[in-house]
């Protein structure tokens, strides 16, 4: 864990120097110095004094590298052509089991013959055109601003039943990821 770095990190950012931090804190110079070189652990106690100061959440200070926000910039992003109907998906973001994508329906364009399924949750919104989303027995025609969710362990199908391309954004949540 670098909690040290975090430290330092913020401390430099809100452009305050170690003798501030020890006035504002009461910790010493060296502790707070060999603190932001890992050369030493601080107790849950101090920690707190800390982030009190730098005027940010505890649960911050302890956060890994990994875990801290994550940018993956517009031309970063992998593009993929879903079946035969040209399906676009943008694949926005995924952290953990939660991944987001952009996805552009050309008119008629479903997201395969047949519904299918798979593990973990769905959420989407239309965010342009109409669209037909079929779950089970189910069956409801969304157009933009309309939202919903969904077990994707049940088939599912989506078709744009509209005359211009449906664009949709979803969110899916699974154990499991395959990216």
């Amino acid at each position: 864990m670098d909690i040290g770095s975090a430290v330092r990190s913020i401390r430099k950012k809100k452009k305050i120097t170690i003798a501030e931090m020890s006035e504002g804190t009461g910790l010493s110079k060296g502790f707070i110095s060999n603190m932001e070189n890992n050369n030493t652990s601080p107790s849950i106690n101090t920690l707190q004094t800390v982030a009190h100061f730098l005027k940010v959440p505890l649960p911050y200070l302890l956060l890994e590298k990994k875990q801290k926000i994550r940018v993956l910039r517009e031309h970063e992003r992998q593009h993929t052509i879903h079946n035969n109907e040209n399906v676009k998906v943008e694949h926005l973001t995924h952290k953990g089991g939660l991944r987001m994508q952009r996805i552009d329906m050309p008119p008629g364009a479903s997201t395969g013959e047949e519904p299918h399924a798979h593990e973990g949750e769905e959420c989407h919104i239309v965010l342009q055109g109409k669209i037909l989303a079929e779950q089970g027995e189910d069956s409801v025609i969304l157009e933009e601003g309309d939202s919903f969710s969904w077990n994707a362990s049940v088939p599912h199908h989506v078709k744009n039943i509209g005359d211009e391309s449906a664009i949709l954004l979803i969110a899916i949540y699974s154990e499991e990821i395959d990216m």
